[in-house]
This record gives C-alpha cells, structure tokens and sequence, in this order.
C-alpha cells in the first residue's frame, strides 16, 4: 500500500472566543489593519492572523475577553466594527 492514498490533513486552528480547536475551513481568519479588526476572507492579508467562529456568539466572547489585541500583540482597545458587521450577516 503506498502513502499516496492517504487524505491529506486539514490544517487545525484555535477559536479565540471559545478556545475550541477547529478546522481552518470552518474559522474566520482576523488580520489586523491599523487599529481595526478586519475579516480576512480570503486569508490573504499580511501579518498575524486571529481565527474565530462566524458567530456572535463567538465573537462577543472574543470581544469580551480582550484577545484580539492579545492575539496581535497591540496596544489599548481595537476597532471590531467591520468584523461585527460581516459576522452579523453570517448568522442565520
């Protein structure tokens, strides 16, 4: 048996809102621009990036929890407007 047959592993990436491990297909990558917190939805934007679930839920856990600015390594408080907006539509 050769190891071509094997599917390939999913990438696994860590929710900053819930601390639940998940696969990177089901996370909405952060990336940080200026002082603003903006979806990375094509996961192609420069620098560090923060995952979460696309749920409020989700989101205001992260919000509440100050780790985006954690997960960045920035100062004082960020701007998470955009990312609320995009994530509220999201939800069913």
């Amino acid at each position: 048996m050769s190891g071509r047959t094997r599917a390939r592993p999913c990438p696994e990436r860590t929710c900053v809102g819930c601390r639940q491990r998940s696969a990177r297909d089901g996370l909405l990558r952060v990336a940080l621009t200026g002082d603003r917190c903006v979806p990375d939805l094509r996961g192609t934007l420069p620098g560090r990036g923060a995952y979460v679930h696309p749920t409020p839920a989700c989101l205001e856990l992260a919000v509440r929890r100050r780790a985006f600015p954690r997960a960045f390594r920035a100062e004082g408080p960020l701007d998470t407007g955009e990312l609320r907006r995009v994530v509220g539509q999201a939800a069913p």
